[in-house]
């Protein structure tokens, strides 16, 4: 399954960004995808998941209540809607899937490549 991450930029704070993973050549349904981001001297930490089926979610307390994870499987895409940005959300966005896993940690299958947020205080 090869990953595009994509919609990274410049914003200042508490403005909001849309990133967007897509992939080809697979049907996006049948793979839980995730968001997890890592800054520069930082591990990468999760920050959000949808399962397979769009119903369930699961958010990084330091997120939760500002962004949204959503999926469109008919564009074979999964979107994190960022709002209200913060200077220590910057960071590289990774998007990630596996077909059965849906978790926190950073096991899985596969990996895009990052797109960079950079919020400006």
């Amino acid at each position: 399954v090869q990953l595009q991450a994509s919609g990274g930029g410049l914003v200042q704070a508490g403005g909001s960004l849309r990133l967007s993973c897509a992939t080809s050549g697979r049907t996006f349904a049948d793979y839980v995808v995730a968001w997890f981001r890592q800054a520069p001297g930082k591990e990468r930490e999760f920050v959000a998941v949808v399962s397979r089926t769009g119903v369930s979610f699961l958010y990084a307390d330091s997120v939760k209540g500002r962004f949204t994870i959503s999926r469109d499987n008919a564009k074979n895409t999964v979107y994190l809607q960022m709002n209200s940005l913060k200077p220590e959300d910057t960071a590289v966005y990774y998007c990630a899937a596996d077909p059965a896993r849906f978790t926190t940690t950073l096991s899985y299958a596969y990996w895009g490549r990052g797109t960079q947020v950079t919020v400006s205080s």
